[in-house]
């Protein structure tokens, strides 16, 4: 086998790719999507920290790829199909009037309020997922916080928004 971490996991999912795409095919019920995901943990693998401490690599290599995969399918739920951008087109009109852009300003105007009585770090988070469009463990790694936090910070962030906003 080689002689870093990084080289010896390589080499493993080289060597165990049938089994760890069978693995994966059954789990996630797609060949394709396994197939993508063991792509994607090849990749995965150059950016990798304290792989030098992994005591099961051929776990650590399924959890890496069955990981990727849930990544990919959060960020496909996320695209909108063609149908629902032409529909969404067909109902914007193409110059809002002024009571539209009046009320538009108004409503801006309210969710600034409402985002500046929330916590710094819920509003940063807030921002950074819905507005910047990243992914919530791209947010994870930024703040220094795990992932299920995250994801609690975004629905308290959700929760505060919905009770503060007038309607």
């Amino acid at each position: 086998m080689a002689d870093s971490p990084r080289a010896t996991l390589r080499e493993l999912l080289v060597e165990r790719y049938g089994q760890l795409k069978t693995l994966l095919s059954r789990k996630l019920g797609s060949s394709d999507l396994a197939g993508d995901a063991l792509q994607d943990t090849w990749l995965r693998l150059e950016n990798a920290e304290n792989i030098d401490s992994v005591r099961n690599p051929g776990a650590y290599l399924y959890r890496m790829a069955y990981h990727a995969a849930i990544d990919k399918q959060r960020a496909e739920d996320r695209r909108l199909s063609v149908g629902e951008v032409e529909a969404m087109l067909d109902l914007v009109s193409p110059a809002p009037g002024p009571a539209q852009i009046a009320e538009a300003n108004s409503d801006l105007h309210a969710l600034v309020r409402v985002l500046e009585q929330m916590p710094k770090r819920r509003r940063d988070i807030l921002l950074a997922v819905r507005l910047d469009g990243m992914a919530q463990r791209e947010v994870a790694e930024r703040f220094g916080i795990s992932l299920r936090l995250v994801e609690l910070e975004l629905k308290r962030a959700q929760a505060f928004c919905a009770d503060h906003i007038e309607r």
